[in-house]
């Protein structure tokens, strides 16, 4: 089917289910249109088209605000006078929506992480949005010598969700709302190959299966 009409073909299917049936669902979206969005969760996600947010966790509208980015990362906090989307979307998340969770989803295979393993030109922007993780690759580097190639990029999808996570809470507003017990902060890990979930520890330092 052509893309494009297989966008217009889902569409219909949106409106049947959340538009023209008096179902439950179009009581539901017309409230949300109405009275505006209320979301609990803010997920931090890559922009890969196999790990969609939406379709993983079966939400329905309004249930998730949802920032979609190469390798799912977060900057630090800066007031340099640049333009930041994410962390635009970060600040009106948390202190206009009151969203009481941030989850960092990393995802296997990873094309953002694998471009920073290799260290190689991968474009005008690529490169410098993926230097974000810089950390997260030479402590890989470092720790784990001996690990294979797609080893080291596992470890680095892993290790590189921790470093935005960090980085998350150089932001004031999310730094004060966590120490206040008001905002949660996560770090989840898809494993695509073996249909996992996973979620990182404080405790144990690691992460682990959750689903």
């Amino acid at each position: 089917m052509n893309p494009i009409e297989k966008l217009k073909n889902g569409f219909e299917r949106f409106k049947n289910e959340f538009h023209e049936i008096n179902s439950q669902k179009s009581v539901e979206y017309t409230k949300l249109v109405k009275e505006g969005q209320q979301p609990k969760i803010l997920m931090i996600a890559c922009s890969d088209s196999r790990v969609a947010p939406e379709i993983l966790f079966h939400v329905d509208p309004g249930d998730l605000f949802t920032v979609r980015n190469i390798a799912n990362l977060v900057p630090p906090y800066e007031m340099d006078g640049h333009r930041h989307g994410v962390s635009a979307a970060i600040e009106y998340a948390v202190d206009y929506l009151r969203v009481e969770h941030i989850i960092v989803k990393g995802h296997a295979n990873c094309g953002g992480i694998a471009a920073l393993m290799k260290k190689g030109a991968v474009g005008d922007f690529i490169s410098p949005w993926m230097s974000i993780s810089n950390k997260a690759r030479e402590e890989v580097l470092n720790v784990f010598p001996d690990l294979t190639d797609e080893e080291k990029r596992s470890a680095c999808e892993k290790a590189s969700i921790l470093v935005s996570l960090e980085n998350l809470l150089t932001f004031p507003f999310v730094k004060d709302k966590h120490e206040g017990g008001k905002l949660r902060i996560h770090g989840w890990y898809f494993d695509m190959n073996k249909g996992e979930l996973l979620s990182f520890h404080q405790e144990s330092k690691r992460f682990q299966k959750i689903r």
